[in-house]
C-alpha cells in the first residue's frame, strides 16, 4: 500500500483463517480459495468489488472519486474539502437536520473526506437498513443541497480548525513542508484550504466541484458484508447511477520535490520541536518499490526494532518516537523522516537521523534485519483485514494503486522474494535522496534555516 505499516506482530496464518472467513462461493480464478473477491459490474457499467460475507448482518462500503484537493482552483484551495464535509449534511429533501436524524433513526454511518487525489467515502450499515443506507448514499453525491444554514456551519468549524493547527507545530511543519517541495503545483496547496480562502468559498463553487468531479468516470467502489453481486450491481446502478458519465478533471502534471537540501525553521514557542524531513522517493507502480519498503521498515517503519528507533531513542534518549515512511501520491513518490524533540536536542536529533539514513543507503541492512523485516511485514499483513470496513478500505486502496484483484494473494510473496541485492539496488537509485528538505517547528538549537 502507500503508507506506512502497521506495527503488529503475528503470523501468516491468521491471514489465512481472516480471508476464509469473509470468502465467496464464486471468485476470480486467479485468485487462491483464500481470498475470493468477486467484480461485480452493474448493468450501467459501474464497477465494485465485493467480498461477501455473511457471518453477520453488516454491510460495509468504501467509495472514491478520483481528483480530490488537487482540482481545487490555484487561488482557492479547501473547496474539495468543505465541498466532501457538506455531502452528508442535506441532499434532496432533507435539509442537514433531517438528514442526520434519517441517517440515526437506522443506525446508519455515512461519511466523506477529501485527500490530495481522491474524495473518499463510507457507508455502514446493518443488512436489514441497507436499503435506506443507500437511499441516503444516493442523495449525498447526486443531490447535495449545500445549504446556506449548513454551508456557514462547516466553513466556521473548518475555520476554528485551521486556527487551532496554525498554533500546532506539527501542523505547521508538514503544511511548510509540501509548501516549499511543490510551489505552484495542486500539491502545495494546503487540503483544508487556509483562513482567507475557506473565507471566500461560495456555495457556487462547491456545486461546482461536486458536478465536476463526482462522476462514474472516476468512481472506484469496495463492498464486504451480506449482499449478492446480482443485488450489488442492481444497487450500484441506483445509487451511482444518475452521476455525469465523465468527471471533468483538470490535469494534473508528475512532479518532483523542491528545495531538497535546505532547511527552514518555523519559529513556535513551544517546548519540543517538530521535526520533518522529506526526499524523492518511488511511485506505487515503480517495480522497486516492495523493496523500497522493506528498506524502510527497517530504517524506522518499526515502533520497536527500526535503526532509527534504536539509534535515537534507545542510545541517545533524544526523543520518545521516531519514524519513517514512504507516501505515494498519485504523481509523486516520496520517504519521509520525523520526530519531536526537546528544542536544544533538535539539531543533534537531525544529524542522527541522516547519518542513518546515508548509512543504510550507503552500506545497506543485514541479513538478519532483512530476516526480520520479513517476518514482521508478512506476519502483520493479516490485521489490515480484521474488520469488515478494514478489508474495503484495503479493496479499495487496491484498485487505486492498480496493483490488480490478486494482490492480497501475492503480497506476502512479494516481501519474501526481497533480497539484499534487492535492496542494494533500491539503494542506489535512491542515493541522491540523500539530500532532504527538512522543515523544523519551535525553537532548534543548533539548526539554522538556509
Amino acid at each position: 500500500m502507500s503508507a506506512h505499516s502497521t506495527a503488529y506482530f503475528f503470523r501468516a496464518p491468521i491471514l489465512v483463517l481472516v480471508m476464509m472467513a469473509v470468502s465467496l462461493v464464486s471468485a476470480n480464478t486467479a485468485q487462491s480459495q483464500t481470498t475470493r473477491i468477486t467484480r461485480v459490474v452493474s448493468p450501467g457499467g459501474i464497477e465494485a468489488w465485493l467480498v461477501r460475507d455473511t457471518t453477520l448482518p453488516l454491510l460495509a462500503m468504501e467509495f472514491a472519486f478520483l481528483g480530490g484537493a488537487a482540482q481545487d482552483p490555484a487561488e482557492r484551495p479547501g473547496i474539495a474539502s468543505l465541498a466532501a464535509s457538506l455531502l452528508d449534511e442535506g441532499a434532496g429533501e432533507y435539509d442537514a437536520e433531517r438528514f442526520h436524524q434519517a441517517l440515526a433513526d437506522k443506525a446508519i454511518e455515512l461519511h466523506f473526506d477529501a485527500g490530495r487525489d481522491e474524495v473518499r467515502g463510507s457507508v455502514r450499515t446493518l443488512s436489514e437498513n441497507r436499503d435506506a443506507a443507500f437511499d441516503m448514499l444516493r442523495l449525498s453525491v447526486t443531490q447535495p443541497r449545500f445549504d446556506t444554514e449548513a454551508v456557514e456551519r462547516i466553513r466556521t468549524a473548518q475555520l476554528a480548525s485551521l486556527r487551532r493547527r496554525s498554533t500546532d507545530p506539527n501542523s505547521l511543519a508538514n503544511e511548510r513542508w509540501f509548501a516549499l517541495a511543490f510551489p505552484n503545483h495542486p500539491y502545495g496547496r494546503p487540503v483544508d484550504g487556509t483562513l482567507a480562502s475557506v473565507a471566500d468559498i461560495t456555495r457556487e463553487d462547491l456545486a461546482t466541484f461536486a458536478k465536476r468531479n463526482l462522476a462514474r468516470s472516476n468512481l472506484r467502489v469496495a463492498v464486504v458484508g451480506d449482499i449478492t453481486p446480482e443485488e450489488l450491481a442492481t444497487e450500484l446502478d441506483r445509487v451511482f447511477g444518475a452521476l455525469p458519465a465523465t468527471a471533468q478533471l483538470t490535469p494534473v502534471a508528475d512532479v518532483k520535490p523542491q528545495g531538497l537540501g535546505k532547511t527552514d525553521v518555523i519559529p513556535l514557542d513551544v517546548p519540543q520541536s517538530v521535526v520533518m524531513i522529506g526526499t524523492d522517493g518511488l511511485e506505487r507502480q515503480d517495480p522497486d518499490f516492495i523493496p523500497a519498503y522493506v528498506l524502510n521498515h527497517i530504517l524506522g517503519g518499526s515502533a520497536f526494532s527500526s535503526r532509527l528507533f534504536k539509534e535515537v531513542r534507545e542510545a541517545r534518549g533524544l526523543a520518545y518516537s521516531v519514524y519513517s515512511y514512504q507516501v505515494a501520491l498519485e504523481h509523486v513518490g516520496l520517504w519521509f523522516a520525523g520526530t519531536a524533540t526537546k528544542n536544544d536536542r533538535a539539531g543533534e536529533s537531525i544529524k542522527i537521523i541522516n547519518e542513518e539514513f546515508q548509512q543504510i543507503l550507503d552500506k545497506g541492512p543485514t541479513q538478519a534485519e532483512l530476516d526480520e523485516a520479513k517476518s514482521y511485514l508478512t506476519g502483520s499483513y493479516a490485521l489490515r483485514f480484521d474488520t469488515s470496513s478494514k478489508i474495503a478500505g484495503q479493496l479499495l486502496q487496491i484498485q487505486i494503486d492498480k496493483l490488480g484483484m490478486d494482490y492480497i494473494d501475492r503480497r506476502n510473496a512479494l516481501i519474501e522474494a526481497v533480497t539484499l541485492e534487492d535492496l542494494r539496488r533500491v539503494s542506489q537509485r535512491l542515493s541522491g535522496a540523500q539530500k532532504a528538505l527538512v522543515v523544523v517547528a519551535g525553537r532548534p538549537v543548533g539548526v539554522i534555516g538556509n
